[in-house]
């Protein structure tokens, strides 16, 4: 079966789950969330696997171990699928709507270094400015999980390239707010529109940046 959109139902679902989040409503709730949400997103997953590799899910549950906040259930579904590069594609649902985003959202250290040393190069760190500027013009947002507020060790702080350097990722992310078409058969072509547009910028990261080589337990 094709992929349709999220029915409203999965929409209001999480609306309901804001001021119910708890795991007996979750309970009495689960098949709306595999009919409505999950189901969905394997759809999707059909359509898009051959172009840009198998969606992953994430689990609707919350690591609450270190958080304040006990509430058991994410607000939001998402997915995820990666290139062979090491980049992402992700999409993710809400009540409020569609996020759509690719790229490399968190860099470990190796993948940090390599990133700067790319972004150092005249030729290659020019080539990303112009990538991410026409990315920005076309109306994504630019972004990465978390940012220097002053320049990398080394860097001149006046170095033309210095906004990208201070990211520790490099991302692009389109939020839609909620929409009729979000329940049909065109949000499939916002999403494709969206992780084909950051081709150019996956293609630099894959090439330049490419995947970790840390294990994981060293991260960080």
């Amino acid at each position: 079966m094709s992929f349709t959109g999220w029915p409203a139902e999965a929409f209001e679902f999480y609306e309901e789950l804001e001021a119910n989040n708890r795991r007996a409503w979750w309970q009495e709730h689960r098949d709306v969330y595999d009919a409505k949400v999950k189901a969905p997103f394997g759809e999707l997953d059909a359509d898009v696997a051959d172009e840009f590799g198998p969606l992953h899910l994430f689990r609707p549950n919350r690591d609450v171990r270190f958080s304040k906040d006990k509430s058991p259930y994410k607000t939001t579904a998402a997915a995820m699928t990666e290139s062979e590069g090491g980049s992402a594609y992700y999409v993710q649902l809400s009540v409020e709507g569609l996020m759509v985003g690719a790229g490399m959202y968190a860099l470990a250290r190796d993948q940090l270094e390599r990133f700067r040393d790319a972004l150092l190069d005249d030729s290659s760190g020019a080539r990303i400015v112009g990538i991410t500027d026409e990315l920005r013009r076309l109306g994504y947002e630019v972004t990465a999980m978390s940012t220097l507020k002053t320049a990398p060790r080394g860097w001149d702080r006046e170095h033309p390239r210095i906004e990208l350097a201070r990211l520790k990722g490099l991302v692009i992310a389109r939020t839609f707010p909620r929409a009729r078409w979000q329940s049909s058969g065109a949000a499939l072509g916002r999403i494709v529109e969206v992780w084909r547009d950051a081709a150019p910028m996956i293609a630099w990261l894959d090439d330049l940046v490419g995947p970790s080589t840390i294990p994981p337990r060293e991260f960080g």
